[in-house]
């Protein structure tokens, strides 16, 4: 299995970065583009790699509709797109109104797409999962929101999913920004897929603070015996100082390449 990070929050070398995230996912015959980030950064990080997307890509997973992780959606056409229905709502921040959700219409989405929606898990092949809406079970994460919808009603972001992997009997979890907690996605990736061991977690975790959710979060992966963690993106320094005491773990970057047993580069 192949990852390549081509937008995130940090840059790597000679590549851009942003308030964003995108994902290229190569396993089981399969080329995925999990998020597109904000801007067109995603295909000139790319070109960068001299990987030719809107050739190789076989399907967009849109892990939730919020700007950073939706708006690249823009400069790309003609892909099937797999979301949750509700990706597609507006959305705003409480603190001063901005809105936060995809700048695309959903008719103008369909219109570029053929756009495959559910809130069910989906088997995307053998071994790859898009978990469709995460349940939210425990009592720490997901407790409270700083989004709003259109009628100024509490938004907690129900579409946001993830995707889980098998490789050798094992668990890859990948996630855009975990605003169902993060546990909560692990628990269920294990439920669907019936494989118990979590080999690695990469993607947002939305965690801010060296808090009690974060302690709860860094208890359950010890718990889980987690082999790798990644955190990135929304997961802000003072929770990566957290994880990085506790595992060691190393800053996801634009433009690395990952073969989940080493980094390429």
């Amino acid at each position: 299995m192949k990852l390549t990070i081509l937008t995130e929050n940090t840059a790597g070398g000679r590549f851009g970065a942003e308030h964003g995230l995108s994902y290229l996912i190569e396993h089981d015959g399969r080329t995925i583009l999990f998020d597109t980030g904000s801007s067109d950064l995603f295909l000139r990080n790319a070109q960068k790699l001299n990987i030719k997307l809107q050739e190789k890509v076989d399907l967009i997973v849109l892990s939730h509709g919020h700007w950073d992780h939706g708006d690249g959606l823009r400069y790309f056409k003609n892909k099937p797109l797999l979301t949750h229905p509700g990706a597609f709502i507006k959305r705003f921040r409480k603190s001063d109104g901005t809105a936060v959700g995809l700048s695309l219409s959903e008719s103008s989405i369909h219109d570029k797409y053929k756009v495959i929606t559910s809130s069910k898990p989906y088997r995307i092949s053998e071994h790859i999962y898009f978990l469709g809406e995460i349940p939210r079970q425990n009592n720490f994460e997901s407790q409270s929101t700083s989004f709003m919808d259109e009628t100024e009603m509490d938004d907690f972001v129900p579409d946001d999913s993830a995707l889980a992997i098998i490789n050798n009997q094992k668990l890859t979890v990948i996630t855009g920004c975990s605003h169902s907690g993060i546990c909560n996605i692990c628990e269920y990736a294990k439920q669907i897929t019936g494989i118990s061991t979590i080999e690695r977690v990469i993607g947002g975790f939305h965690l801010k603070h060296n808090d009690e959710q974060t302690q709860q979060t860094i208890g359950y992966f010890h718990q889980e015996k987690v082999n790798t963690l990644l955190p990135s993106h929304c997961t802000e320094l003072p929770a990566l100082a957290a994880f990085s005491a506790d595992f060691g773990i190393s800053q996801v970057k634009t433009g690395q390449l990952f073969n989940f047993t080493k980094t390429i580069k």
